[in-house]
């Protein structure tokens, strides 16, 4: 019998949130290529980017409501405490920025005169115009995307560490 690993569930939803964040991201990176400020297209694609960053969000609160209920597997043994508290807070800094960047942009949205368009369907703001407020916190979302790129990829590096040098089967516990 191999290690435990979490449920069938867990696994998919989390290959599936990791491959929707990674295109989430790489989308907002590449909005200004898209559709360049001040074009008619910029709307459209500025308002897919927000209806997909709210499913993201729906999303990430299905996983959290599954992983409150259902127990994780130990970490490996071999771990250290030093180890096991980098990854508790790896994850938690993770889970922060998936609740925070889509969080911040939709707040944001509601300081704007433009609101937010779901997937077509018009969800009015309910702040005040605001360009100073709306600037701050599209300013704190971009940034937050560099601290979320650096968290991903170093997630993705321990994982593959744990694959190939330690070989304690972690990546297996969650790949599906």
């Amino acid at each position: 019998m191999g290690a435990p690993r979490y449920d069938r569930f867990a696994r998919w939803l989390h290959a599936l949130m990791g491959l929707a964040l990674l295109a989430q991201i790489g989308f907002g990176f590449a909005l200004d290529e898209l559709a360049p400020r001040g074009t008619p297209a910029r709307a459209g694609v500025i308002n897919l980017h927000k209806s997909w960053g709210l499913i993201l969000l729906g999303l990430l609160l299905l996983r959290l409501f599954w992983r409150l209920r259902q127990p994780s597997p130990g970490w490996p043994a071999r771990m250290s405490r030093a180890q096991t508290l980098a990854a508790l807070w790896g994850h938690r800094a993770l889970y922060a920025c998936m609740l925070l960047m889509p969080l911040s942009a939709y707040l944001a949205s509601n300081f704007s005169k433009h609101g937010i368009k779901f997937f077509g369907h018009a969800i009015a703001p309910w702040g005040p115009e605001s360009p100073a407020v709306y600037a701050a916190l599209n300013g704190f979302h971009k940034g937050l995307a560099w601290v979320f790129c650096a968290l991903i990829l170093g997630h993705i590096a321990m994982a593959l560490k744990h694959h190939f040098v330690d070989r304690d089967g972690l990546l297996q516990r969650i790949w599906p």
